[in-house]
């Protein structure tokens, strides 16, 4: 995958899906709180509803309970054959019509109606009432009937039926029974009171799922199946969502004081989450906002800075190539693109040029090459003479002289004719030696030396010329300002995967500050070592570039006690 749809995706993933969860979280959230207090509003709503209601019904039970007991009704209903005069029927319609809500009632005995007040049913009529089985069960206490359970809706004339078992007051045997009907408007008033939202509506429905009353009185007599009448369903809430008449809602029930009724509220659900429609809105503002933000950081940043690392993948492949092009950026920015195109711009640059650099030294080391194999015919030249020289001698008898010519012949064979940088450890030895023989000759025998090199270290490699000039060193600096006789010892010492060199002398020694002088007039080139070419500091340098900083040179000295000069090499097998 692309760098720029990994950077996209990675934008996406981290800032427009969390946007977009966060905003649907928060809406369903913020939701199912909606929900829950709505739940809560509509609940303290039917229970203040109940309560209004048992209010309401109890008033009419209480004149229902008054007029039973009376003599008047109770000798009537035992005596139902005995006529009826008409101070005894407004005896009777005092004691039951004395509320607003009763429009009439009817008595009856256990075969017969002996007695109504604008309400004429038979008693056959009353033994085929939905309610009639429910009234005998209930042994005297009264029981309710509503419009939308007892018919009276479907026929256009709504009206509540309380209905009772009259007992004989001593006996309590079952003498009759009294049905009584109450105007709609009871319900009414108690219904009209209850707080709903808009749209929503309460019900009143009995255990069947027949809506006894409600408060828009557009669904009275109908039949619901409501899930909490059902046997199976468990209660753990007291309210729930689901469909009502076609549209979504909630559904709060609570059970009435009349053990067959419940109080039902409807809210349709889109009226409770209308109030999280700005979060919704504002969630899908959000979502849309992060992803064309994405987009725009992608089209201004991303593609600037892909196209700027681009740039640099070519350019180092066409440096790859050898092709030194400049990167030129499109667009500057002052940012850490442009910072990394300069960057790659110079390091470009300062390649081509050491490139040719090199290949300048390269042409100027062929050209030295070639003049060195024509000085070969010097040196050749000057052996060729030396050679004559040492027959000479020979031949005059002169021994010193033939020596001597000998040690400088071999000392410019090792200095000069060797193309090798590194020579065995005792050819670097025999160097010294024959160094050491001529310069005996010049000091007239004023220092003696000695050399040792054991055997088992005479076969490893060392950098070529590193003990002479420590030698050379001892001689013009110890020895030669010396009244007594001076002595110089060479010694190589194995020192683990090291070797140690040590050159000695029992020269007047120096103090730091005169070392240190010898070393800086060293650097700056005094005539006696430009003549040599070589010294203690060029000694330690070269020793430090070829085998690393661990290595080179170590002066001991102090005044009076002479000077040791130690070499530290590694061991190189041949």
């Amino acid at each position: 995958m692309k760098l720029r749809r990994k950077i996209l995706l990675a934008i996406i993933l981290l800032v427009f899906i969390p946007v977009i969860i966060m905003g649907v979280v928060t809406y369903y959230n913020f939701s199912s709180a909606m929900e829950k207090k709505s739940n809560n509003f509509y609940w303290i709503s039917l229970l203040e509803t109940d309560r209004k209601l048992k209010f309401a019904l109890n008033e009419i039970n209480s004149v229902s309970n008054a007029a039973i007991t009376q003599p008047v009704i109770q000798q009537f209903l035992k005596n139902p054959d005995v006529s009826v005069t008409y101070d005894r029927k407004q005896e009777i319609n005092n004691l039951l019509i004395n509320h607003p809500m009763i429009t009439s009632f009817s008595l009856y005995s256990t075969s017969q109606l002996i007695y109504q007040y604008n309400a004429p049913m038979s008693f056959g009529d009353l033994k085929r009432q939905t309610w009639y089985a429910s009234m005998l069960g209930a042994e005297g206490r009264p029981v309710w009937s509503g419009p939308g359970e007892n018919g009276s809706a479907a026929a256009g004339r709504p009206v509540m039926i309380h209905a009772r078992v009259i007992k004989d007051y001593y006996s309590l045997e079952t003498i009759g029974y009294l049905v009584i009907y109450v105007k709609p408007d009871i319900l009414d008033q108690v219904f009209w009171e209850a707080a709903t939202l808009k749209n929503g509506d309460i019900l009143l429905v009995n255990k069947e799922g027949s809506v006894v009353f409600n408060k828009s009185g557009d669904r009275i007599g109908e039949n619901i199946s409501f899930p909490f009448l059902s046997d199976t369903f468990t209660k753990t809430k007291d309210y729930y969502v689901d469909s009502f008449h076609h549209e979504k809602s909630l559904i709060t029930f609570l059970p009435s004081h009349n053990e067959q009724w419940y109080l039902v509220a409807v809210t349709p659900l889109k009226l409770i989450r209308s109030e999280s429609v700005s979060i919704r809105n504002i969630a899908i503002i959000l979502g849309l906002f992060s992803l064309l933000s994405a987009l725009w950081f992608d089209q201004f940043f991303i593609r600037r800075l892909v196209r700027s690392l681009i740039s640099a993948v070519n350019g180092m492949k066409r440096v790859k190539q050898g092709i030194f092009v400049p990167i030129t950026s499109h667009t500057q920015s002052d940012d850490e693109t442009d910072l990394l195109i300069d960057g790659f711009n110079r390091m470009s640059s300062q390649i081509q040029e050491l490139i040719q650099q090199v290949e300048t030294e390269q042409t100027r080391k062929k050209e030295a090459e070639l003049q060195a194999l024509v000085a070969q015919i010097n040196p050749h030249f000057i052996y060729n003479s030396l050679e004559s020289i040492n027959s000479m001698a020979v031949l005059a008898g002169n021994r010193d002289i033939s020596k001597m010519v000998i040690s400088l012949g071999k000392l410019l064979r090792i200095s000069i004719s060797e193309n090798q940088e590194l020579i065995p450890l005792y050819m670097e030895f025999e160097h010294v030696r024959h160094y050491l023989n001529i310069q005996k000759y010049r000091f007239e025998d004023r220092f003696d030396y000695e050399i040792d090199i054991p055997e088992t270290l005479r076969s490893y490699m060392t950098q070529k010329l590193i003990v002479q000039p420590i030698v050379e060193n001892a001689l013009y600096h110890a020895i030669e300002p010396m009244e007594d006789k001076g002595y110089i010892r060479i010694q190589a010492v194995e020192a683990g995967r090291d070797i140690v060199i040590d050159v000695t002398d029992n020269g007047p020694g120096f103090d730091p500050e005169s070392l240190l002088r010898i070393w800086n007039k060293e650097s700056a080139g005094s005539k006696k070592y430009h003549d040599s070419g070589v010294g203690l500091k060029n000694v330690h340098e070269r020793l430090r570039i070829r085998f690393g900083g661990y290595y080179g040179i170590l002066i001991c000295s102090s005044p009076g006690g002479g000077s040791v000069v130690r070499i530290r090499v590694p061991k190189i097998m041949p």
